[in-house]
């Protein structure tokens, strides 16, 4: 009988690793971009800019996590959609300025490596690459027993994009007042708020991830495990559309709609003279969060600050063009609704 390496009894399986990473190439072959040098499995990721698409090219990049949203993942042992929440995260921070994503690197850390979890996370990451047109290029499997309690990980990636210069949107110089706030639907918490969100439903209400409740068309767990929408591709095309160089941009800013809610991310692209005032009930708020709002007892200035409240992501635009934008992002298979203005103020939101 072949006697244990030592690394593999203290809970660190290298072989095991290596053959699990083997398979990774296969996985990942679906992202390839033509700027990609080497191979995964490098000390470093490689990817040669193509310079001369732009006059003036500046990289965008991103880190993020997913939260305790993966205390879902791990109670209902489904882990496809974890990795693609992470990478359109990613690729929603990078869009708000314009650029479109060009590579994203992950991170696993876990205790014992799991191959169908390990296999399972690279394939939502490797969907949503090819989705977002972004290449995975590499990343990091840490194996750190005693660290991690038995059967959990944590993940982050980090995502790297290009926008030219003169494209780059800066909402606290284009920002006016009289713009339109456009939301534009999300699929439920995305990947924020789920700390408050798991103790209102499991804590709170005593529900279970396999509980039925009214108005939900899954279980708890399925409604609060959707997959965080990607804007990117949307904010690419209506950024074609109806901004031009040398004129005006008629889309003014975007603002993702992450932790923080809409009252600590919209100030991010507004001027320090403005606000943006929301107006509540103007979208069809998802069912998940009428549950939240009406049996949390959670006052709604909080909510506003923790969930996105079915927005996952507001445009600012000129009052002009707000109906055809709207129109534009209905027939890219999206929903959205006109859902508040700019006014004079001091760089907030208000949600009325």
């Amino acid at each position: 009988m072949k006697k244990q390496k030592a690394y593999a009894a203290a809970g660190v399986d290298i072989d095991l690793g290596n053959k699990v990473k083997a398979t990774l190439p296969q996985l990942l072959a679906a992202t390839h971009r033509r700027e990609v040098l080497g191979k995964v499995g490098g000390f470093g990721g490689l990817f040669a800019l193509d310079v001369k698409k732009y006059r003036e090219p500046i990289l965008v990049s991103s880190v993020d996590g997913v939260g305790t949203k993966l205390k879902l993942a791990f109670a209902l042992d489904q882990h496809d959609t974890i990795g693609a929440d992470l990478v359109n995260h990613c690729v929603n921070d990078i869009a708000v300025l314009g650029a479109e994503p060009l590579f994203f690197l992950d991170y696993l850390g876990t205790g014992q490596l799991e191959p169908h979890v390990f296999t399972n996370i690279i394939k939502g990451f490797a969907r949503a690459c090819v989705e977002n047109n972004c290449a995975l290029i590499g990343g990091e499997t840490a194996q750190m027993p005693g660290f991690y309690q038995k059967g959990e990980y944590d993940v982050s990636g980090t995502i790297v994009g290009v926008v030219e210069k003169s494209k780059m949107l800066n909402g606290q110089k284009s920002v006016r007042r009289g713009d339109v706030v456009i939301g534009i639907e999300s699929s439920g918490l995305h990947t924020n708020g789920y700390s408050l969100g798991r103790k209102i439903f499991f804590e709170q209400l005593k529900l279970k991830p396999s509980s039925r409740v009214p108005g939900l068309k899954g279980t708890v767990g399925q409604e609060l495990l959707k997959e965080h929408i990607s804007y990117g591709p949307l904010v690419q095309k209506l950024l074609k559309k109806f901004n031009r160089v040398g004129k005006p941009d008629q889309v003014r800013a975007f603002a993702h709609i992450t932790g923080g809610g809409f009252v600590d991310n919209i100030p991010r692209v507004l001027p320090k003279s403005l606000d943006v005032v929301i107006r509540k009930g103007s979208w069809d708020m998802l069912p998940i969060f009428r549950i939240i709002a009406e049996k949390s007892g959670v006052p709604d200035e909080e909510l506003y600050q923790v969930f996105n409240m079915g927005i996952g992501m507001v445009g600012i635009v000129a009052a002009d063009k707000a109906d055809a934008v709207l129109k534009f992002i209905k027939a890219q298979q999206h929903e959205a609704w006109i859902i508040g203005e700019v006014v004079k103020g001091k760089g907030e939101t208000r949600v009325v």
